[in-house]
């Protein structure tokens, strides 16, 4: 497409533009605006959009957006990028996972231009940057008080969706089925090719999770040639495949002492954490029932009895070898990555 069309704005091939998208209206008479930051090539290609913040508390795809506009030397040679570092402006605005309506957006898809505030802003999106994209990746972080190991979840059966879940090059890639209302369900109903990156903790910075989804996006344009490519040669890349994940529940009510962490590689009947009473005594074991790696864990020390404690993921390669590939592209992209500009 020659002129995109988003709003009432019009963004010509070549083009830079930062809009503000209306969405509706505070108690106040304030106006509402979604950020949108397009980037458009002098060249045809494709059109891909980088969401963040569906949900309002998560705030490291925020920041990994904010950095990967930013970075000194990146540049858009082929196609458009269109990105929304803020989808659920109230949500972060109230530092609150949900809509003010109480509604998940990420449950209100496609929306519908006259329904609920939720809906409406499902609509808008749906309508105003999904509609156009050939392909989107939607960053998220896990709940609040619970963190995700740098992940891609994304329907593996689609074989494109699955080649650039492997180029994003995060170690670990889940096969996910989309989730009714999901922005994921919309997208894949325009035929637009979705994935979701879950890294961090909901209302924190993680160095690890941001970093690596910078690199990930990057890698993602590159492989669309949209991005001229790298100079140096490219590494080869590992990832390894869940097809099942499941979590493990507290067997009691109390405080808890984690014993493993986020990318730890588990066996069936390891003991995870233990539970106490206010007085010490041991009132329960968390034990693993089925080997794996930690790819989600609950942060906070005080549970309840069957709250989810511990999300593993189940693979048939060597678990050791996995979590001691995690480790190594920790290390590499935090500690031996001085800053965000190395990542191109």
């Amino acid at each position: 497409m020659t002129i995109l069309k988003i709003g009432e704005y019009e963004i010509g091939m070549g083009e830079t533009r930062k809009i503000d998208l209306p969405v509706a209206k505070l108690y106040t008479d304030a106006d509402v605006h979604l950020p949108v930051y397009i980037i458009r090539g002098k060249r045809r290609g494709p059109t891909i959009f980088v969401s963040a913040a569906v949900h309002g508390d998560e705030l490291n795809g925020i920041e990994i957006i904010r950095r990967l506009i930013n970075l000194k030397g990146f540049k858009v040679s082929a196609g458009t990028l269109i990105a929304v570092p803020m989808v659920n402006v109230y949500g972060v605005v109230n530092q609150s996972r949900y809509m003010p309506d109480r509604r998940d957006l990420n449950r209100s898809f496609p929306g519908s231009a006259k329904g609920s505030l939720a809906a409406r802003v499902a609509n808008i999106f749906l309508t105003e940057i999904v509609s156009h994209c050939d392909y989107g990746i939607d960053l998220h972080t896990g709940a609040i008080h619970r963190s995700n190991l740098p992940q891609i979840r994304a329907d593996l059966s689609d074989e494109m969706t699955l080649e650039l879940a492997k180029v994003f090059d995060v170690p670990v890639i889940l096969n996910s089925d989309v989730l009714d209302g999901s922005l994921r369900e919309a997208a894949v109903k325009n035929k637009t090719k979705v994935l979701l990156y879950e890294a961090g903790e909901a209302l924190r910075f993680d160095e690890f999770s941001i970093r690596a989804g910078i690199k990930g996006i990057v890698n993602v344009l590159r492989h669309l040639k949209m991005m001229p490519k790298r100079g140096a040669r490219k590494r080869k890349s590992t990832q390894f495949i869940a097809n099942h994940s499941g979590w493990v529940r507290a067997s009691a009510s109390g405080i808890a002492t984690h014993l493993y962490e986020l990318g730890d590689q588990v066996v069936k009947g390891d003991v995870l954490a233990e539970i106490g009473s206010p007085y010490g005594d041991v009132l329960g074991k968390v034990l693993a029932h089925k080997s794996g790696v930690i790819i989600g864990k609950q942060n906070i020390p005080l549970v309840q009895e069957g709250e989810a404690m511990y999300h593993i993921a189940f693979f048939s390669e060597d678990d050791e070898q996995i979590a001691e590939h995690i480790g190594n592209v920790e290390e590499a992209l935090v500690v031996n990555t001085e800053t965000s500009e190395e990542l191109l």
